[in-house]
């Protein structure tokens, strides 16, 4: 158990009057224990509360808990894991649980009377999540910067004929050889009107001369996610194109001048629409400007007009306007990763967004 974490989870307990809480999200037991356990369809707890009387509720299916630094108490598949937690919650006080949790186990509690009344508990921890320790903050450098070398190796295959889904599974490819344990998201990788569609799906198209094409990519390095976009063009670009190219371009640097401490999170996203609105493609805006990264490619935490919350150091986020003109065939979106630092933000991925021309072999 990381003492640290738990600290600063309890810690927001205390703060917000909750004396106790189960939590059951895989990545937030990996989060405080360092231990991937999948339980699918079965019940799994980690109960902690204000007088550190924390247990860990699994099935015996699940023996290599044991080293988890909290007693564990094991059922099997007779028994009812509840009946099993129901025993440690305290059933005068309040309790806080997992959003995601199944409602056949939140239902179960309640019938067994565990807790006076129920609280979404993954607000604290997905919050304690946002702020990066040391070990985190390297381990998505490391990621961010493998994944600028898969980009350089990705870019030029965008010229070589491949339909999307088979530019898709190179990028799964490059991928595994820079050494990722995988994707941390399905890549999007579109041409042209696939490119101007925010939902589009990878399909068998291919892209021609004078197409935009959009690269959206992420691994997976020592459990920490990486995401970044670029967009390319395919033997030249236009100036309808080169216009809005640098139009999102502007819009992603002056969000990501925006990500510091002390300013909002709609701060950035402000930046980022004003400009794009200012320059008469606001309607083309269609999405918010970022979200949360870790753990997950998408944490709690957006960079939209409507989150205020206030930008702290140890924050990861991404910065990604975008413009899409379906009927032109034109999308442009341009990503990055940044981490909050005391004076500003520092970008994770630094691959270049100025060369933006990729020309076919023999051209």
């Amino acid at each position: 158990m990381d003492k640290g974490k738990l600290n600063r989870i309890k810690a927001k307990m205390q703060e917000q009057g909750m004396p106790q809480m189960v939590i059951s999200d895989p990545v937030a037991i990996f989060y405080l224990t360092g231990k991937w356990i999948l339980p699918g369809e079965r019940f799994h707890a980690l109960y902690i509360n204000l007088n550190d009387d924390d247990h860990f509720v699994i099935n015996k299916l699940f023996p290599q808990t044991e080293d988890l630094g909290v007693p564990i108490t094991y059922y099997d598949d007779v028994e009812d894991g509840c009946e099993v937690l129901a025993q440690f919650v305290d059933k005068n006080s309040p309790i806080g649980v997992d959003k995601n949790w199944p409602a056949k186990f939140l239902l179960r509690l309640q019938e067994l009377g565990g807790g006076s009344e129920y609280r979404n508990g993954s607000i604290i921890v997905d919050k304690v999540r946002q702020i990066k320790d040391e070990g985190e903050k390297q381990a998505m450098r490391e990621s961010g910067a493998k994944l600028d070398k898969v980009m350089d190796k990705l870019i030029p295959w965008v010229v070589k004929g491949l339909t999307e889904q088979e530019l898709n599974a190179k990028c799964l490819e490059l991928l595994k050889e820079e050494g990722f344990s995988g994707p941390s998201f399905d890549p999007i990788t579109a041409y042209a009107k696939g490119a101007a569609d925010p939902h589009h799906i990878t399909d068998d198209s291919k892209g021609k001369h004078g197409d935009c094409v959009i690269l959206d990519i992420g691994g997976m390095w020592k459990n920490y996610a990486s995401d970044m976009t670029r967009t390319v063009f395919i033997g030249e670009v236009s100036e309808r194109q080169k216009e809005i190219y640098n139009v999102v371009l502007e819009a992603n640097k002056r969000g990501i001048e925006m990500a510091k401490p002390g300013n909002k999170m709609s701060d950035v996203d402000k930046a980022c629409r004003d400009y794009i609105t200012e320059k008469g493609f606001g309607e083309y805006f269609t999405h918010r400007t970022g979200h949360s990264i870790g753990l997950e490619d998408h944490e709690v935490g957006d960079v939209s007009l409507v989150n205020d919350e206030i930008i702290e150091v140890g924050q990861c986020f991404s910065v990604e306007p975008g413009i899409y003109i379906y009927d032109e065939g034109i999308g442009v979106r341009i990503e990055d990763i940044v981490l909050i630092t005391e004076d500003g933000c520092e970008r994770l991925n630094v691959y270049p967004k100025d060369d933006i021309i990729v020309v076919p072999d023999g051209e």
